[in-house]
């Protein structure tokens, strides 16, 4: 099998264009010390990335807003009140997919 020259350019300037943002932060910042409340800051920002990506899934439907509750809703509910009381995300992780099996297995 022959790879041609321009395809193997493009997937090694795809890998170094995907490795270049996630690996010059790093590189800059284990330089020196950020101020505590910057790092207090950026604690929260995990959150607030998966808190948006979920909100738009369970509040969007072909870019149109949900108008009503919906399986994925209480599969959400299951899934926030699982990691509340275990603090587990092994444990939210299969409360959700199970509860949204079930769910449409039921309905």
């Amino acid at each position: 099998m022959e790879i041609r020259p321009e395809i193997l350019i493009v997937i090694l300037a795809s890998g170094v264009v995907t490795l270049l943002p996630r690996v010059l932060p790093l590189m800059v910042l284990s330089r020196f010390q950020l101020p505590q409340a910057v790092a207090d800051w950026l604690k929260h920002v995990p959150v607030a990335v998966m808190s948006a990506l979920i909100a738009q899934s369970l509040f969007l439907a072909d870019e149109k807003p949900v108008t009503g509750p919906t399986l994925e809703m209480a599969a959400a509910l299951v899934s926030f009140w699982v990691a509340v009381k275990t603090r587990s995300l092994l444990g939210t992780v299969v409360a959700g997919v199970a509860c949204t099996m079930a769910l449409r297995w039921m309905f």
